[in-house]
């Protein structure tokens, strides 16, 4: 099994900023939540366009809609709307079976109907889905009271794991068919924990629990999702009481927020990592330079001074709740080696070899800085890299056409904890999610997209990250600490996949 550029294309979101509008300050009563966020909401069909792939508003979908497959906090599968899921043993079918007694938001039954109904919009190429040559591979699907069967037209592992992940959302067939894609945007329904109440555009979403949900019913009954794209304003948000949740603040304005009275913080390792893309251009067609940009990176002192000992070094794209994830794999941190290859390839603190670096900046806490910190420490050994500052969306744009700068910081999510949506689509040339195209690496990773044995599908992936790590193909940093801050009179649990889900949050 292969993959190409287009039937990828589209897996990258645009992440869209806008400042949010003011509200009133939020009531104070029972049952009510007020939360500052800190992205804008762009579409409510979760299944199709950038949105749907955009892992930073996947918490507000989750509250509205409900997926095939759940995740728990921890990442772990649990039922949900499919209480049992599974292949058959050739892996020539696959099996289903469907939760009875649930409801729409408009109080019309949930059936097996919406489930096939979705999952063949999700793999009709013309409905725009970014995940269609995913869900492409089961057709056929056949109904029999609560149990759905679907014949495998091409063998893909994670499958069901995307069942969890972007735009794995079932959809209510009979009112989409009914109001279409535009009176869907205006009056969304899903079957999930919350309804959408009230939404303005850029401004703020306004969610009522749903009296019938099928799982536990969420503790607040209102919850005021206000967009503040605004790192200062989030933290002003909290702290004046206008809201009692936000999250994605400086680390410096976290520690300092959970030392004043009334409230409190949790900050914890996501599934998000830190990464420097290195494209096969220019400099970085030479080993010895992309070896000596990785070693010459002190990552240790990059999460003690700026991230304020928050967050984690990584040395390949998997983090310890990927299951490819090999502690084996080390990369040194030696400044004089680094020197040594650069002195091969005729380079040094003198006489600097010179390429362009993109980030952002400020779209996640001290992207810009860690940069700036690393030209630094490039400097030192004979690195000379020039800063460009980009929009997320420039990025995603950019990658898509495999024309990234010869290096290109990138914060990259991968809530399913799957090989092949971290190493994968970062690493594997034909996808839009590369932009390093050499054929030794696709060589290696083309005979993993369809191995049946998953004993040795990870093992492959295993030695794929350590290939990777052994010619500096890329440039992993550092596992993320997601910090929330909230009101003592909230408690939250943390959701290791980033999403912020008013649902798990309940009064102190």
């Amino acid at each position: 099994m292969t993959i190409n550029r287009r039937d990828l294309l589209g897996y990258g979101a645009a992440a869209i900023g806008a400042t949010a509008l003011g509200l009133p300050k939020a009531a104070k009563a029972a049952g009510e939540l007020t939360i500052a966020y800190n992205v804008n909401l762009p579409s409510w069909d979760p299944t199709t366009g950038p949105s749907a792939v955009n892992p930073t508003i996947q918490g507000l979908y989750q509250s509205v809609f409900d997926q095939f497959i759940p995740q728990k906090p921890d990442l772990s599968f649990t039922p949900g709307l499919l209480t049992e899921w599974d292949w058959n043993e050739d892996r020539t079918k696959v099996t289903m079976t469907v939760r009875e007694g649930v409801k729409w938001h408009d109080g019309s039954p949930f059936t097996p109907e919406d489930v096939v109904w979705s999952l063949q919009r999700a793999g009709d190429e013309k409905t725009g889905n970014p995940i269609q040559f995913v869900w492409k591979n089961v057709n056929n699907f056949k109904i029999d009271g609560n149990k759905i069967t679907g014949d495998v037209v091409q063998f893909d592992p994670v499958y069901f794991k995307w069942m969890s992940f972007l735009t794995g959302y079932i959809m209510p067939k009979a009112y989409y068919e009914k109001v279409g894609a535009e009176g869907f945007e205006k009056a969304p329904i899903g079957t999930g924990p919350y309804m959408v109440d009230k939404f303005e555009r850029n401004a703020f979403l306004r969610l009522k629990a749903n009296p019938n949900y099928w799982g536990a019913k969420p503790a607040f009954e209102n919850v005021t999702i206000k967009f503040v794209t605004d790192a200062a304003s989030r933290v002003a948000e909290i702290e004046s009481g206008s809201s009692q949740v936000t999250l994605e603040i400086p680390y410096e304005e976290y520690d300092r927020l959970i030392t004043k009275d009334g409230l409190a913080g949790s900050i914890k390792n996501v599934s998000d990592i830190g990464m420097i893309f290195f494209n096969d251009i220019e400099a970085m067609l030479d080993k010895n330079v992309r070896q000596a940009a990785v070693m010459a990176v002190d990552k240790e002192l990059l999460v003690k001074r700026l991230l304020r000992g928050h967050g984690q070094p990584i040395a390949t794209l998997e983090t310890p709740e990927y299951t490819a994830f090999d502690a084996s794999i080390k990369v040194e941190h030696n400044p004089e080696k680094a020197k040594e290859l650069l002195a091969a390839s005729g380079f040094s603190p003198e006489k600097p070899v010179k390429f362009t670096i993109q980030t952002t900046k400020g779209f996640k806490p001290k992207d810009y800085e860690m940069i700036q910190a690393i030209v630094g420490m490039w400097r030192k050994v004979g690195i000379e890299a020039t800063i460009e500052v980009y929009e997320i969306a420039k990025h995603y744009e950019l990658r898509a056409a495999d024309k990234l700068a010869p290096a290109a910081f990138y914060n990259w999510g991968n809530a399913i904890g799957d090989p092949t949506t971290s190493t994968g689509f970062a690493m594997y040339g034909p996808s839009p999610h590369s932009v390093w195209d050499s054929k030794d690496l696709i060589d290696m990773i083309n005979p993993l997209w369809g191995e049946k044995d998953e004993a040795k599908r990870i093992a492959g992936w295993k030695a794929v990250d350590k290939y990777i790590a052994e010619q500096a193909y890329v440039l992993p940093l550092i596992q993320y600490a997601q910090p929330i801050v909230h009101a003592k009179g909230v408690n939250v649990v943390q959701h290791v996949s980033g999403a912020l889900l008013p649902a798990l949050m309940t009064p102190a």
